[in-house]
């Protein structure tokens, strides 16, 4: 299980940059591309913050309660 967080911690964290390089490009860019992707993947990256965090507080359980 520690082998699949190391690989979804960075995952996750990789896919919300992504996200909000994404929605600040579509933030300056403007125009009827900006009005419409903006705030959209502003959205998504909210909620790809929230997944990352689950997953960040999931890996601290599984190593502090498996520690051994």
């Amino acid at each position: 299980m520690d082998t699949l967080f190391d690989f979804l911690i960075p995952i996750s964290l990789a896919a919300v940059l992504m996200a909000l390089l994404a929605g600040l490009y579509a933030l300056y860019r403007g125009g009827d591309f900006g009005r419409s992707y903006s705030n959209k993947l502003m959205r998504l990256r909210v909620l790809l913050q929230f997944i990352a965090i689950l997953i960040l507080v999931a890996a601290l359980w599984w190593r502090t309660s498996h520690a051994g």
